[in-house]
């Protein structure tokens, strides 16, 4: 049975989109599949996906080898994306991140540094006086210090990467179907994709790339065994007059003596309402996610109230010139893996493979991990690509 393309890569995403590209440099007879973002969330009965956002952190430093290498082979590749499509997406206005001071026992900034003498990254560090100094509209708690990775560090907008990933992709005669795939099954030589809609579309592979819908059931031959959380990030509405003040704020993470109070937070962007948000996440909560009906149903609630009053009361020590009466929330969840890494790798079908699981670090690296997606399916595998992990999927038993 002849199939209809070579490739099809099912997850309009930023790992199936990257993926996608990848495959269009180097082949014809590629496909995407994947919905378009729902203009209602809370009546959208389909599924979601978490890139519906203007800003996500993009820095260099991290104390996994692998996930840095992630990291800097993407960031490398924004400007190439951002010239083949045209459209922007990367702003390079720095990250910084601050914990407690080096001695003080606690070793959060200690690991920091020294991943980023490891990788070679150019960094300032600062103390409480040069952090009040340099950075005026934050307010951090006493014995900080703060690492600032100026270069190739910042924030993304992941819908426009997103749409800059597919565009480029299309432009190379990529096909672009907006549907949602129910299955993929190897049958009669090809593997077929099977769509809400009713439709069928065959490939010689396939490459599964749905984030946390990756667990809806019958989607897989094989069930993945991955984790789907449910998280809640909160906006900050900034009027226009007040953004000069923010000009130069980096995107931030902190780590402050409690835990529990660990944030990261994104500078004030606009977004498509036309209206200027500081964001701000790192949900504590673990909320596990077990269906694909489960994961719909927490997109639909738009996020927890008790998560955004605790992010509000967070931003008004932290932030202080910000109103915290002008606030709004949205859902979206992270995939964790058993590795702690991607899953990139075939799924009971040298005809099928799967691309997923972000661990709540891989928006800034997407364009690598979907190329690693693009390199499983051209040459069956993934090898000499420089990293320690092999990205094996774990399946349910």
């Amino acid at each position: 049975m002849a199939a209809q393309f070579k490739y099809i890569v099912v997850g309009a995403g930023m790992m199936g989109a990257a993926a996608a590209r990848h495959l269009s440099l180097e082949s014809d007879g590629v496909a995407l599949i994947g919905p378009h973002e729902p203009a209602d969330i809370r009546n959208h009965q389909g599924v979601f996906a978490s890139h519906y956002d203007a800003a996500r952190i993009t820095r260099t430093i991290d104390d996994d080898a692998d996930w840095a290498r992630l990291a800097n082979r993407s960031i490398e590749r924004y400007q190439e994306i951002e010239r083949e499509s045209g459209i922007g997406f990367y702003h390079e206005v720095g990250c910084l991140i601050v914990g407690k001071a080096r001695g003080s026992g606690v070793p959060y900034i200690e690991n920091v540094c020294a991943a980023a003498e490891t990788l070679g990254v150019d960094t300032d560090v600062f103390g409480d006086a040069e952090l009040i100094q340099r950075f005026p509209y934050f307010s951090f708690e006493s014995g900080c210090e703060g690492v600032f990775e100026r270069r190739n560090a910042g924030h993304i907008n992941p819908r426009e990467m997103v749409r800059a990933q597919i565009l480029a992709a299309e432009k190379r005669g990529a096909m672009r179907y907006d549907d949602i795939v129910v299955s993929v099954r190897d049958a009669g030589g090809v593997a077929t994709v099977t769509t809400a809609s009713g439709k069928s579309h065959t490939a010689e592979k396939v490459l599964v790339a749905a984030g946390g819908f990756s667990i809806a059931e019958g989607l897989l031959p094989q069930a993945l065994s991955m984790n789907v959380y449910a998280r809640t990030v909160a906006f900050f509405e900034v009027d226009d007059a007040d953004l000069r003040g923010f000009s130069e704020m980096p995107s931030l993470i902190y780590e402050p003596s409690d835990p529990t109070k660990h944030i990261y937070l994104l500078p004030p962007v606009v977004y498509p309402d036309g209206k200027a948000y500081l964001k701000i996440g790192g949900d504590p909560e673990n909320i596990l996610l077990g269906t694909d009906a489960e994961i719909r149903a927490w997109f639909r609630t738009g996020g927890k109230p008790e998560v955004r009053d605790n992010f509000a009361a967070i931003v008004e020590t932290l932030v202080p010139s910000i109103d915290v009466a002008r606030l709004s929330m949205a859902a979206c969840v992270t995939s964790y893996t058993p590795s702690g890494y991607p899953a990139i790798g075939y799924c009971g079908s040298g005809r099928i493979a799967v691309l997923t699981g972000g661990c709540g670090a891989a928006a800034k690296s997407s364009d690598e991990i979907g190329r690693l997606g693009a390199v499983l399916l051209a040459q069956g595998h993934i090898e000499d690509e420089g990293y320690e992990t092999d990205f094996a999927p774990a399946f349910a038993s």
